[in-house]
């Protein structure tokens, strides 16, 4: 029977990426759309893919939706639409048998067992990775433990192994391998969703999360119970509380739900701007309020961490934003590697532009952040951007928290209440208080420097002038890409031209006395049609940024 599952999964696998392929292909056709092609159909189209594909990952188990969440930190090379989708992916599977539970337990911990006492059959929670159990020590202390499902790693290495070909098959395409590492993905989930597996790591990020905030008694982590944890089993203290989205359970337990959105945006703007170690899934399950009005973190399997390197920048890239310099934020990005040098930066910073307006300008919307992670998410999709996976999460995570903010109250503006906590990194990188002075020193310096040499640049070019030396070089992007894309209109007309003699020669050979030599126009047809279909492809792909800059106000 095994043996049985080992052969029939991978075709699943297979048959859903082929299943994939064949849609993309379909949607690419004009004629299978019945009242013509249209940006909104296009757009419902791909929804409903997206819709499919995840109830496809959730069908295949614990694997493929752990890999959903972490390719949906890749708008780069994945549409908004299935990103959005992937986002959500939330697994609710059946539990497995309290004695595989004791097995388990008795396997990972041996005599440290005699500590449990009244282990819950019933367990609180069942997912795709593990399912967790209440439980009582010897000692009095509340816990719970999370259990592992069995088997799950040599699911997760068949898998994976599928995906790796699957990504190695895609890699060789000529259209869909250009410009994208598909194999290098792979091995990053493959590496990703290992570590996934041992919650020894889990266990590490709960007990450094916890750490955090110690000395704020408004937000509450659990513990870590070490000498009852293992690669397998986790065991933390049990805080009980009410799921943060019941808004009248809260009022009832006289809780402000205003008060209890305003302090989760500031433990996370804590998390990001102070720490940077930040919680990737604050999604309402893995968020509660305690009695006193505390509110508690739980599940700490996928947390985020920015880089050294952006956070050192973050200072200069908050000043920017405030002052709503455009191009100087672009400028920060680059420099943090958020975006990869040699990308053509005017659609850039006309996005960049239009964001801060919305989000820096009051009244602020409700659902800004929502807003912006869509920009962002059209914006780099099939582009040459080096978007770190780190900076979608924290996107992500906080377009999440908005959302629970505006289910306590419907008044609440992440960014409203982050502007008080982003004042320091406005004066200072958090070096001292001189930095802004020093800054301006080194700006002041470095201007005086300039102008210093302008007057011997003007001699050295007049001279270049009058020898007729001089050259001068003129970049223009932006007409270069319309150039280019008037080009391959010029060349779709005149492959629809074609296509349409070679259709009335058909037509004409078909109604002749000798219909057989119809044959001759139908296969020169295809290869016509498909240059037709790959110009139609650059053409859809080369306007995405000037439909992004021309849906804005």
């Amino acid at each position: 029977m095994v043996g049985h599952l080992a052969v029939l999964r991978p075709l699943r696998i297979w048959w859903v990426a082929a299943a994939r392929v064949v849609g993309l292909w379909w949607d690419g056709l004009a004629w299978t759309y019945p009242r013509g092609v249209s940006p909104e159909r296009q757009a419902r189209r791909r929804s409903r893919r997206a819709r499919w594909i995840t109830r496809q990952f959730l069908a295949l188990g614990s694997a493929f939706i752990k890999l959903g969440q972490l390719l949906s930190a890749r708008p780069d090379v994945l549409p908004a639409e299935l990103v959005e989708e992937l986002a959500r992916l939330q697994d609710q599977v059946p539990a497995f048998g309290f004695d595989v539970v004791q097995g388990l337990l008795e396997q990972e911990l041996g005599d440290r067992c005699a500590e449990i006492v009244d282990l819950e059959e019933i367990p609180l929670g069942a997912a795709s990775l593990a399912q967790v159990h209440r439980a009582s020590l010897r000692s009095g202390r509340q816990v719970v433990l999370k259990v592992q499902r069995p088997g799950l790693e040599r699911v997760f290495r068949s898998d994976l192994e599928v995906l790796q070909q699957l990504a190695a098959v895609v890699q060789r395409h000529p259209r869909w391998g250009r410009g994208r590492d598909w194999v290098g993905i792979a091995q990053e989930c493959r590496r990703v969703l290992l570590r996934e597996l041992d919650f020894r790591l889990e266990a590490e990020h709960a007990a450094r999360f916890r750490q955090q905030f110690l000395d704020d008694p408004g937000i509450r982590v659990p513990g870590v119970i070490w000498e009852l944890s293992s690669r397998r089993v986790l065991c933390l203290d049990y805080l009980p509380g009410i799921k943060i989205t019941d808004r009248p359970a809260l009022i009832e337990a006289g809780i402000n739900p205003a008060l209890v959105a305003e302090k989760g945006a500031a433990s996370y703007l804590q998390q990001l701007v102070r720490f940077g170690f930040f919680h990737a899934d604050p999604h309402p399950g893995n968020l509660a309020v305690a009695a006193d009005g505390a509110l508690i973190y739980y599940d700490f399997g996928m947390m985020g961490q920015l880089s050294s390197r952006l956070r050192g920048r973050l200072g200069a890239m908050v000043r920017a934003a405030a002052s709503r310099d455009a191009s100087g934020l672009v400028e920060e990005l680059q420099a943090a590697g958020v975006i990869a040098p040699g990308v053509e930066l005017g659609p850039v910073r006309r996005l960049v532009r239009v964001m801060l307006n919305e989000a820096l300008t009051p009244p602020f919307s409700s659902n800004v952040l929502e807003k912006l992670s869509g920009d962002l998410y059209d914006l780099v999709y099939g582009q040459p951007f080096r978007l770190p996976p780190e900076l979608i999460f924290v996107m992500r995570a906080l377009s999440t928290f908005e959302g629970v903010g505006r289910t306590l109250d419907p008044g609440f503006s992440l960014v409203a209440i982050a502007r008080p906590y982003l004042l320091p990194l406005m004066t200072s990188s958090g070096g001292g208080a001189n930095d802004l002075l020093n800054e301006l020193s080194r700006q002041a310096a470095e201007v005086g420097s300039r102008a210093l040499g302008i007057p011997k640049r003007l001699d050295e070019s007049l001279a270049r002038i009058e020898q007729g030396d001089l050259q001068v070089q003129i970049r223009a992007g932006e007409t270069d890409r319309l150039l280019r894309r008037m080009a391959i209109s010029q060349q779709s007309v005149g492959q629809s031209v074609l296509l349409g003699a070679l259709a009335i020669a058909s037509a004409l050979l078909a109604a002749s006395s000798r219909p057989a030599l119809v044959a001759i126009p139908l296969v020169a047809t295809l290869p016509v049609g498909l240059g037709w279909l790959k110009l139609q492809a650059k053409l859809k792909r080369d306007g995405r940024l000037d439909q992004v800059g021309a849906q804005k106000p």
